[in-house]
């Protein structure tokens, strides 16, 4: 098997009680944001993980929706402080998409775009 490029999403690390700064997309040549205590990002979170919505920031995220948009969607789809999240699946390959169940429903989104969402593993 041939390892994965570093920075790729098939290299991104779990979520271990920690949070992230903000810092490279997943994906991208560089590697994955630096990590800090006490939180992190949905997008680095791995099947089976549940965590608690804190907030989001998506100044973290490259989009090309204006700026407020892509915080106003997610909100629409149920992301909000409180919200309990668990990760169902990961894409193949390179584990994107992420399907999400949000409380009582669930949905798919990009793991870039994830990684907007901050939350605290549950």
């Amino acid at each position: 098997m041939i390892p994965p490029l570093p920075g790729s999403a098939l290299d991104a690390r779990p979520c271990l009680a920690t949070r992230q700064t903000p810092g490279p997309m997943p994906g991208g040549s560089a590697d994955p944001p630096k990590v800090e205590s006490d939180g992190c990002r949905l997008g680095a979170l791995r099947k089976g993980q549940r965590a608690v919505v804190t907030g989001l920031d998506e100044t973290a995220v490259a989009t090309p929706l204006p700026p407020g948009e892509l915080e106003r969607r997610m909100i629409e789809m149920g992301l909000i402080e409180g919200a309990r999240v668990e990760i169902l699946h990961e894409g193949f390959p390179g584990a994107d998409p992420l399907a999400v169940r949000i409380d009582d429903h669930t949905l798919a989104l990009r793991r870039a775009e994830a990684h907007a969402v901050l939350v605290t593993l549950a």
